[in-house]
């Protein structure tokens, strides 16, 4: 594992699973989010996106977690030596952004998506969280099945116990 993309809907434990794994591989993690969002929850100018996450992928080694700009994905997925598709079902993600919103509420929080201070709105992380399922993962599966096919091993976990596991 050289160049990995942990990918999948909000909620899914994508940046959680990255940490761990760029500790075992000795890898650098980039989370998307550090670069998608400024304060506030407000998008990071597409330029000044773009010409990072294009730097970000261009490296040797690296783990690059997240979503980001829906445009962004099939290029990084490409680069990826390895993907980790988390395709939990859509209910699990609702959980678990429920579950990740009352820590964050709490202050219990200890990683907060792209290091940001201020929680997002809850109705709008989960009309987030359906869009994504709805019109992004389709497209994300697809193109995970065309890196496959290209030469990256691909993992694609479909449960917790799944990802517990990984």
């Amino acid at each position: 594992m050289e160049r990995v993309v942990v990918i999948g809907n909000s909620g899914g434990g994508k940046s959680t699973l990255a940490r761990r794994l760029a500790a075992r591989l000795a890898l650098p993690c980039h989370e998307i989010d550090a670069i998608l969002w400024g304060p506030g929850w407000v998008p990071t100018p597409v330029e000044a996106y773009e010409a990072e996450h294009d730097r970000l992928i261009a490296g040797d080694r690296w783990i690059i977690e997240g979503l980001g700009r829906r445009e962004s994905v099939p290029r990084r997925l490409r680069r990826a030596t390895d993907i980790v598709l988390i395709d939990l079902p859509l209910w699990r993600h609702f959980q678990l952004a429920a579950e990740r919103q009352i820590a964050w509420a709490m202050g219990k929080l200890p990683h907060p998506p792209g290091g940001l201070g201020d929680m997002p709105p809850t109705e709008s992380l989960f009309r987030t969280i359906d869009e994504v399922d709805r019109e992004w993962m389709p497209v994300i599966r697809d193109e995970t099945s065309r890196c496959a096919t290209a030469g990256a091993t691909v993992h694609r976990i479909q449960s917790l116990d799944a990802l517990n596991a990984f």
